[in-house]
């Protein structure tokens, strides 16, 4: 543990250890190396408590990585491993981005953590960032147990502690998600290749059956075999545009192009032409007569159309789908949402639905998966969000917002 830190004769931190990077790179994971270092610290200083902080984006929460407890201090409900952004210290340091020293926990006001540190006996609570140039991706916090003023000495080695800690995690992130994508592009490629292979077999066998028994057929049967023909090849070219939209996505080369356009119209058009008699599927739409904002109408046809598909193609027979849009009581933002009762998302895979992957439960269904990436991009270029409402059991609900034209006007890309 000492390599993380160099002290002097009396045992007191004089610098952080640049063998510390060394040893955090030959960590077996980054919770190793979080751990190693926190108790380092909390051992070496005798800080009574030590905690290294990390931001979830996907949750949206702050999720503690490790701490480190004197032997004997029991914390009772000082001991959260999640936390609200802004919340407590370590929400505090992450939302500014700054070190925050707190000399008595007893007498900060407002947080329920706080006065939870204050009753096991916690007085000093010192927090930093961890930063790397571009983010902030978490907090260091120590807490001791005497009130003590602020000490620049101290915070500037904290504060170089975290941003050793900071290069490391970054580096590690990096490194992990080089191998996702390498395994995400491998399953991405292999399920493209099967959704393509589905209707061009479709294409050609029946082409071909045309092709042998054109005299023997009916009229009808022809025209089953054509339509059968028809809709694959329209299923093609869904897919052709997908794929070339998600190159121009990730070239940044997405093309947007605004005008005055009533949402009422492109979700009542968009409504017109998904097929859901041969689910018999109950639709129930509450629209406004009219939803005017500063939009491209292709693009957001788009959008609607993916939604509505997924919402059909989920919801078992005999279901239900709800499409609704209002706008808020400002009138400066438009409140989209499609709802079905379907088979629903877990909620661990929802944020992982608005960007290219392969779940189970996309092999389950036909598609490429990428209908969501796509329609959040088109929204994000229009100053709006789109996101999965929060509800347990079956059933789905998109939330879009929109600005109207009283809102933020999009801009060309």
């Amino acid at each position: 543990m000492e390599a993380y830190l160099a002290f002097d004769a009396t045992g007191r931190v004089v610098a952080w250890n640049p063998a510390a990077a060394r040893g955090l790179a030959e960590a077996e994971s980054s919770t190793i190396a979080a751990a190693r270092v926190v108790e380092a610290l909390g051992v070496k200083m005798c800080w009574p408590v030590t905690e290294l902080w990390l931001i979830d984006h996907d949750r949206q929460l702050l999720t503690c990585a490790a701490r480190h407890t004197q032997p004997g201090r029991r914390l009772r409900d000082f001991a959260v491993n999640t936390l609200e952004p802004g919340a407590a210290l370590p929400g505090r340091v992450c939302t500014s981005g700054t070190a925050h020293w707190i000399p008595d926990l007893s007498t900060d006001p407002g947080s329920p953590r706080s006065r939870a540190a204050a009753r096991i006996g916690l007085r000093v609570a010192v927090g930093v960032p961890l930063c790397t140039s571009r983010h902030i991706l978490g907090a260091l916090c120590v807490y001791g147990d005497r009130v003590e003023d602020p000490e620049d000495t101290l915070l500037g080695l904290l504060s170089g502690l975290a941003a050793q800690i900071g290069q490391y995690v970054e580096r590690r992130r990096a490194e992990e998600l080089a191998i996702e994508l390498a395994r995400t592009k491998d399953e991405f490629l292999s399920m493209v290749t099967h959704e393509i292979r589905n209707p061009l077999s479709a294409i050609t066998g029946t082409a071909a059956l045309l092709e042998d028994e054109l005299d023997d057929l009916t009229r009808d049967e022809q025209l089953h075999y054509l339509r059968t023909i028809t809709r694959n090849a329209e299923r093609l070219t869904v897919m052709a545009e997908d794929l070339l939209d998600l190159a121009r996505l990730e070239s940044g080369h997405l093309a947007i192009n605004p005008a005055g356009t009533d949402l009422c119209t492109i979700i009542r058009q968009a409504l017109q032409g998904t097929p859901t008699d041969d689910k018999n599927l109950t639709v129930t739409v509450r629209l406004p007569e009219h939803l005017e904002l500063h939009a491209d109408p292709h693009r957001l046809r788009q959008v609607a159309d993916n939604l509505l598909s997924n919402a059909v193609k989920y919801t078992p027979a005999g279901g239900t789908v709800t499409v609704s849009a209002t706008t808020d009581d400002t009138g400066q933002k438009i409140i989209w949402t499609v709802t079905d009762n379907g088979i629903g998302i877990p909620a661990a895979e929802r944020p992982r639905r608005f960007y290219r992957a392969s779940s189970a439960l996309e092999r389950r269904i036909p598609g490429t998966g990428l209908g969501l990436v796509i329609a959040r991009t088109i929204i994000e270029c229009h100053h709006g969000t789109i996101v999965l409402a929060d509800h347990e059991g079956p059933g789905t609900t998109f939330v879009v917002e929109l600005p109207t034209l009283r809102g933020r006007s999009v801009s060309s890309t």
